[in-house]
């Protein structure tokens, strides 16, 4: 995409997103960042960067945020549907209102961001979606089956999105990443059910993993404005697009694992048809 100069970031106090912010504002983007508080972004003094108060699960919060970015910047070019949390826990551990929320912050937000960001877009016949989804919204780990679920949504959502935009010129990416060097690890972006099952304590054993890996992690924030540049930059953006090595191996795993499972259950597969 030609003209990509305005930016419109959701979640972006910290992670991943607090380091788009930076990046793209030293290479001269302009940037609308989100926040529940606009206090998180109070170190940040640049002409390009717009901070807005929003509450992800309020349609008319949305609206006014994407309205304030239309009328200071002119335009909307890269929407990033970042904000997110994880929750871990069996899933008869979780409680309906656990779900929920993870779910309304994780695929329910980004539909409402979406909903409310196209009227935009379809009038100038440009710009580019990019929705943060995970790996495990592709390859699964242990003990995050909500999480994951949502994250698959996001996944199914972008790459159903990306066919039915295209002719409109509007792209759609659904990123994956792996791990990154970010506070996503910490307290802040990490939820647990609150029951616990004995039964499933190897869960505990998964979910120490990640504690354990916090500050080693592969993926470095800082390297991701450039490749989301170069991706809205592409003339065909790819639907899914695997960030972090460790993602890459994850999903190209998980892919051979399918096509054997597919060929092993072919008979089965095709048994249902008519004679």
């Amino acid at each position: 995409m030609e003209n990509s100069n305005v930016w419109y970031i959701t979640g972006a106090s910290k992670g991943i997103g607090r380091s788009l912010v930076h990046q793209l504002l030293s290479q001269g983007k302009k940037v609308a960042a989100t926040s529940r508080n606009l206090a998180a972004f109070s170190d940040i003094e640049n002409e390009n960067f717009l901070p807005i108060e929003v509450d992800l699960t309020n349609d008319t919060s949305i609206a006014i945020s994407l309205e304030k970015t239309q009328k200071h910047f002119g335009r909307i070019d890269v929407i990033i549907n970042n904000a997110g949390y994880g929750i871990g826990g069996a899933i008869e551990e979780l409680s309906e209102q656990e779900i929920a929320d993870n779910f309304n912050v994780n695929f329910f937000a980004v539909v409402k961001v979406v909903q409310q960001a196209l009227p935009y877009l379809r009038s100038q016949h440009s710009g580019h979606i990019i929705n943060i989804s995970s790996i495990a919204g592709f390859a699964p780990g242990l003990g995050w089956s909500i999480y994951s679920a949502a994250k698959f949504a996001v996944t199914g959502l972008s790459e159903s999105l990306a066919n039915d935009l295209k002719p409109l010129g509007i792209r759609v990416t659904a990123v994956l990443p792996g791990w990154f060097r970010t506070n996503f690890a910490k307290p802040d972006s990490i939820a647990y059910s609150s029951k616990q099952i004995e039964d499933y304590h190897f869960l505990r054993t998964a979910h120490q993993k990640m504690n354990d890996i916090d500050g080693k992690q592969l993926g470095n924030p800082d390297k991701v404005a450039q490749a989301f540049i170069q991706l809205v930059q592409t003339e065909n953006p790819p639907p899914l697009l695997f960030l972090g090595s460790d993602a890459y191996q994850r999903a190209k795993d998980k892919n051979v694992q399918l096509l054997k499972e597919m060929e092993q259950w072919k008979e089965l597969s095709s048994s249902t048809n008519f004679e």
